[in-house]
């Protein structure tokens, strides 16, 4: 767990505030903020559990939003860097793939299987289409890369693309009390060995029925059943369907792996 690059650390916290998956909703992003801000105090900390990208009619936004209020965290007294995570998704990891689909030894499956993901919300919000990227792919290799290098050239320009190359992995309090994931994790793997496990790893998640590692709870904020909030012994799943017609959600989790309170926008 010390690398740093993959993993974040969050530094002593008295509570975490970990947000659900928002799927480029961005104006339930903007209420959940305002009620966030009047709820988190100097102690707390914030993790977002990953797919800010993909579904929703607002991605850009919903991106500009999470860096804005990350800001607003950090400008509080005595606020540190490690006080706010930032995880990647699997919408975050399709997206990196795609910028890179001249390199897919299949990249007609590929487009096809992500655009059934919900990756064509996030190919309009940064100048391209689903349309676009089909004839690309019926063109050709050459035809692919041309369009793939203005489709990332044009994400550059919106500054994005150092916080995608930012997300990490997971995160955990310093104490190793909490772990915060995307989708899930495979128990009977140490958490350097998870690969892509924290994207698509959602039925092993459903199956922890022991404590994994030392932490008392795993908190992940993707659930493919949009089951809402889920609490087990050993696990934690907020999921109101974000993206899918269903509400965005926040909660609040005590260092004892206790969900004290939870928001909904």
């Amino acid at each position: 767990m010390s690398d740093g690059t993959v993993f974040a650390s969050l530094r002593r916290a008295d509570r975490v505030w970990a947000v659900a998956s928002i799927h480029g909703e961005a104006d339930r992003l903007r209420r959940l903020h305002a009620d966030l801000a009047r709820r988190i105090a100097p102690n707390d900390r914030l993790v977002y559990l990953g797919n800010i990208l993909g579904h929703g009619p607002a991605v850009q936004d919903a991106v500009d939003r999470v860096m804005s209020f990350r800001r607003l965290i950090l400008a509080r007294p005595n606020a540190l860097v490690q006080d706010v995570a930032i995880l990647r998704g699997a919408q975050e990891e399709m997206w990196q793939k795609l910028l890179q689909l001249q390199f897919a030894v299949n990249p007609a499956e590929v487009l096809d299987w992500m655009l059934e993901q919900g990756v064509g919300a996030t190919l309009n919000a940064y100048g391209s289409s689903a349309v676009e990227a089909s004839r690309a792919v019926r063109q050709g290799a050459l035809a692919i890369t041309h369009w793939t290098t203005k489709l990332r050239r044009d994400f550059q320009a919106t500054g994005h693309q150092a916080w995608l190359s930012a997300l990490k992995h997971a995160a955990y309090t310093r104490e190793g009390d909490l772990l915060f994931v995307n989708s899930g994790i495979r128990p009977n793997r140490p958490l350097d060995a998870q690969t892509d496990a924290f994207w698509w790893g959602a039925s092993d998640f459903d199956s922890i029925n022991d404590q994994y590692g030392d932490f008392r709870k795993v908190v992940r904020g993707y659930d493919r059943k949009h089951r809402g909030v889920v609490t087990e012994e050993f696990t934690i799943t907020l999921d109101g369907g974000c993206g899918f017609g269903g509400p965005l959600l926040a909660g609040c989790i005590e260092r004892d792996g206790t969900l004290a309170e939870v928001l909904e926008a």
